[in-house]
């Protein structure tokens, strides 16, 4: 992939898409390279799509947003539609497996489609509420953009205080993380 990794992260607002990109960006940082997120919330606080625009690079980045992305993850149907126009020929587009929506309107000039069971692994195996860490796990996967230690510190840091009141939280999200790994 490039030297900058270009990131678009879309789905409902509640999915943790906003999450994802915070923890993704805090992760980067730690790592002592640059990470520029842009979140694009407009009317989709009221329950409508929300995008996180999310760069990452050893050297400084230009510009806050882009046209192409090298890895779009698609949360939901109306995600996927809504973030069509930055696939490109390079770009890797992740989407949940159990979204019902037909082939043809997949991106197909992508340069993979990657169909992963996240909603159905939370559901059956870990948690509704780590959809969106086990989602993160495959970025971190596919892009080798962050470590995966680096990763769970950051998820340390934004939940640390929810980890202190109840710890199996973080064995929890440390879980979700790996299966998503295990995914790509």
């Amino acid at each position: 992939m490039a030297d900058v990794i270009k990131i678009m992260l879309a789905g409902e607002g509640g999915q943790g898409v906003q999450s994802v990109a915070e923890i993704l960006a805090e992760a980067a940082d730690n790592e002592g390279k640059e990470a520029l997120y842009i979140p694009n919330f407009g009317v989709e606080q009221r329950g409508g799509v929300s995008i996180a625009f999310l760069q990452i690079s050893s050297e400084r980045i230009g510009a806050p947003k882009f046209n192409t992305a090298d890895i779009v993850v698609a949360l939901s149907d109306r995600a996927i539609y809504r973030t069509k126009q930055y696939v490109g020929e390079k770009t890797v587009f992740v989407y949940d497996s159990g979204i019902d929506i037909p082939q043809e309107d997949l991106p197909k000039e992508a340069a993979k489609l990657l169909a992963i069971p996240a909603l159905e692994i939370a559901k059956n195996e870990l948690h509704p509420r780590v959809f969106n860490v086990i989602i993160m796990g495959a970025v971190v996967k596919a892009t080798g953009v962050v470590t995966d230690k680096d990763a769970k510190n950051a998820i340390e840091k934004k939940l640390g205080y929810k980890f202190e009141q109840n710890p199996k939280l973080r064995e929890l999200n440390y879980k979700a993380i790996e299966r998503g790994m295990e995914l790509v």
